[in-house]
């Protein structure tokens, strides 16, 4: 049974991953909710917007009189909140932005839902779900070993993360408190196509082949799991769909690497794809820089959750899915070119004075 599913921030990189895999691979309909900030492009979108299940609304999360109107017109079965601010550089520089719509347009997107659950009628009520997807920074970080699991304790330390940390708060009181039928993912690192070019994996791609500096902050020690995005857009489907209600899923990929060696496979896939002659070997171009202020040493995320309830696993390795990735660029310039030369320039972000 094909069923309405809300998109907030569906022209954003996971957003519009999880909207391509809805229309191309179920018969769900999609409405994307969007205020296309400086990382929200509908060129993402591009695959299935032609198709009459997929629609568009550009709107600030934060109107609740547009919110209100969206709801009434569309009347969604699944809620699926992805609309934020969320680099942690970008934190750094300008916190007030993170705050405005991680928080305050969490909270007026839940009075909205909450309102408009309260008048469905009991069959429509009952299968209702607000999802709310939310990071594994929310957790803080790891020493060299553990990892993250729904009942690690929360400890941000970004901006970023402790604004994602409020939303996710929110979110579960809205359900302990008002009975809003909610479902919470906190995902690793994810990458992969569309990909906005300020991130390390796509920011690296893009320098390689240019020929700039790769810079990789402090010695490249730090580690994240890296989850490809088309994996974690049907790990996010499958809990919108059959996901426990009030319960948290933490979504991981299983690929632990440290920056400096995602960096290196960067490099060695470009070498092999793209042949220089400016240099016979892209790693030449590594370039250490200062490291970020509170730089997180490591995550990695326990996944047995989601992988014994909603039988999900990661289809691709680390390996398989940064040489698609790395393709996907190769093949995709002018997605890319298109904001190289207008809102990012692959500047450095979030340095303090």
């Amino acid at each position: 049974m094909s069923k309405r599913f809300l998109i907030t921030g569906g022209a954003g990189f996971i957003g519009s991953a999880v909207v391509r895999h809805l229309i191309r691979e179920t018969g769900h309909y999609a409405l994307v909710v969007d205020k296309l900030t400086y990382a929200g492009n509908l060129r993402s979108l591009t695959p299935v917007a032609e198709d009459p299940r997929y629609a568009f609304v550009r709107a600030d999360i934060v109107d609740d009189a547009k919110m209100k109107d969206i709801f009434e017109n569309f009347q969604p079965d699944v809620v699926m909140h992805l609309a934020a601010e969320s680099h942690v550089d970008r934190s750094i520089d300008g916190p007030a932005a993170f705050i405005q719509t991680n928080i305050i347009g969490t909270y007026t997107l839940l009075e909205t839902a909450l309102a408009y659950w309260r008048k469905l009628q009991s069959g429509r009520r009952a299968d209702f779900r607000f999802h709310h997807i939310s990071t594994d920074e929310v957790f803080g970080s790891l020493g060299s070993s553990g990892r993250f699991t729904e009942t690690t304790s929360y400890a941000p330390r970004s901006p970023y993360s402790a604004s994602k940390a409020a939303s996710d708060h929110i979110v579960r009181s809205w359900h302990h408190t008002y009975g809003l039928p909610i479902l919470i993912t906190n995902c690793s690192n994810n990458y992969g196509p569309y990909h906005f070019p300020e991130k390390l994996i796509p920011l690296t791609i893009i320098n390689g082949l240019e020929g700039s500096k790769l810079p990789v902050y402090g010695t490249g020690s730090n580690v994240r799991d890296w989850l490809y995005v088309e994996d974690h857009a049907r790990a996010l489907l499958a809990v919108a769909s059959a996901g426990r209600v009030g319960e948290t899923y933490c979504i991981g990929g299983q690929s632990e690497r440290s920056n400096l060696d995602v960096v290196r496979a960067i490099c060695a896939l470009l070498d092999e794809l793209v042949p220089s002659n400016a240099t016979d070997c892209r790693e030449k171009l590594i370039t250490f820089v200062a490291d970020r202020p509170g730089h997180d040493l490591r995550y990695a995320i326990d996944s047995t959750r989601v992988s014994t309830e909603l039988q999900w696993q990661p289809r691709e390795t680390f390996e398989s899915g940064l040489r698609k990735t790395v393709e996907w660029y190769l093949a995709n310039r002018s997605w890319w070119q298109d904001i190289r030369t207008g809102v990012y320039r692959g500047e450095r972000l979030g340095v303090l004075p």
